[in-house]
């Protein structure tokens, strides 16, 4: 994937920038009657109003969200689950969200996602065209060889 590759990641820590910026944005003002009555009381403890990156049900982020196997098809596959689980996310805050400040990114960040999903795919068609189209399940094309 090369180039492709590095730059999917690099846009991507710009979409963790542009969501950080949108949370800032939407909290640095909060009053502490703001912060107890919306239930973020247990988050201002621990973080104030700085940003934690963490899932909507509270897990904080770690790296265990990263998979990789070092086998192509399957980095692939998990890439664009990735982008699929992204763009699920968006859909449903612009389900929840109405204003405009906070739509207008998220639907420009939706919209690369599925961009970056086409790509991927692209990618993955290309790997497994160059493998043996019979056997590219069976073995790790990264270290295993077909045996003829």
């Amino acid at each position: 994937m090369g180039n492709n590759g590095t730059n999917i990641g690099t846009e991507e820590l710009a979409h963790l920038e542009m969501v950080s910026t949108i949370v800032h944005q939407l909290t640095k003002n909060l009053s502490m009657e703001e912060i107890e009555e919306s239930g973020f009381a247990n988050y201002y403890v621990d973080h104030t109003v700085g940003i934690w990156p963490m899932a909507a049900g509270g897990i904080p982020f770690n790296s265990c969200e990263f998979q990789s196997k070092g086998d192509a098809i399957t980095d692939l596959f998990e890439d664009m689950a990735a982008e699929q689980k992204a763009r699920t996310t968006y859909d449903n805050i612009l389900r929840l969200v109405h204003d405009s400040d906070v739509c207008d990114p998220i639907r420009f960040l939706r919209a690369r996602e599925i961009v970056h999903f086409q790509r991927f795919g692209e990618a993955l068609r290309i790997v497994q065209d160059k493998l043996d189209s019979k056997n590219f399940y069976a073995f790790n094309p990264e270290f295993d060889r077909c045996k003829n």
